[in-house]
């Protein structure tokens, strides 16, 4: 597995909150683009499902950020996230600038952890069925890996069955 992109300095973040919360497991960096929930389960040779995918909207009114933490194998339901939030607007998928703006990381490397304080952040209980999920690290050639109730406590996550659909 590559080392170059674990000095990135949306890597050292997310392995400076790992560190902070005693996580037993750090960053690694894998030689294949993590840029998908399907090229990362390839790259780590685990189920597509076993793939946090860290999801980034826009809801209510004012439009304020919500991140969605999703199986790799589901699809968020945003009109779910939006009732989560909140809102009874429907959620939109912000632009580039936008989801670094609001999270700090570039897309394709969107971590669950080390975000801003105040983000709201709902989790996919379907992710309990793994005993281990991986998510991005700061960096589309990065992860890190917990358990998901583990995964849960670090990125402030609050956990429901509402916002993933399969599919």
């Amino acid at each position: 597995m590559s080392e170059k992109h674990l000095s990135h300095p949306s890597v050292r973040h997310v392995a400076a909150c790992l560190q902070a919360a005693a996580h037993p497991h750090g960053v690694i960096a894998l030689d294949d683009t993590a840029r998908s929930a399907a090229e990362a389960a390839a790259a780590l040779g685990v189920e597509t499902g076993a793939i946090v995918k860290t999801l980034m909207f826009m809801a209510g009114r004012p439009e304020a950020p919500v991140s969605a933490l999703v199986a790799g194998d589901r699809q968020c339901d945003v009109a779910a996230l939006a009732a989560c939030a909140g809102s009874t607007t429907p959620c939109r998928r912000p632009d580039a600038a936008a989801v670094k703006a609001a999270t700090g990381y570039a897309i394709g490397g969107v971590s669950p952890i080390g975000l801003p304080e105040g983000l709201r952040i709902f989790m996919d209980s379907s992710l309990m069925r793994f005993p281990v999920v991986w998510a991005a690290a700061g960096h589309p050639h990065c992860v890190f890996q917990a358990a998901p109730a583990a995964l849960a406590t670090l990125a402030f996550a609050t956990l429901t069955d509402e916002i993933s659909i399969t599919g």
